[in-house]
């Protein structure tokens, strides 16, 4: 039997669960991903569109389609987290990974757009590690 896994914005109004049967995993470093996640990538995992079943809030997930292009970013109105959409094709359901509650059943598979990246991100990943704030 397959694992589901549960996933939720950061308010908690739009909750869902999806089957735990990832086909891809990238982080994504081109600058648009750079512009919607605010952040030097977004880390999106592939599902099959009928993967998900809405628990709570699927009236308030709101959706950017970047015109003219298959981008988007589907966000929770209240707190505006990234949470699942449809690809602009239909085929792939996308999955932000920080959204869910549990490890998927696949790691990060590449890092894409490698050539796009922020100029800081080498240098964020090498600098020093705390488990928390800095003291």
């Amino acid at each position: 039997m397959m694992e589901n896994l549960a996933g939720s914005c950061l308010c908690g109004d739009v909750s869902y669960e999806i089957k735990n049967d990832f086909k891809q995993f990238h982080f994504c470093h081109c600058a648009q991903c750079q512009k919607i996640s605010g952040s030097a990538h977004v880390a999106n995992l592939f599902a099959k569109p009928d993967a998900i079943t809405w628990k709570t809030g699927e009236d308030k997930v709101k959706r950017y389609d970047v015109p003219g292009r298959l981008l988007s970013k589907a966000f929770c109105e209240t707190c505006g987290c990234a949470v699942p959409f449809l690809s602009g094709s239909g085929k792939f359901l996308i999955v932000p990974a920080g959204s869910l509650d549990g490890k998927p059943n696949i790691d990060p598979q590449d890092n894409i757009f490698w050539h796009e990246r922020a100029s800081w991100y080498e240098a964020g990943v090498d600098s020093k590690r705390f488990d928390g704030f800095p003291k």
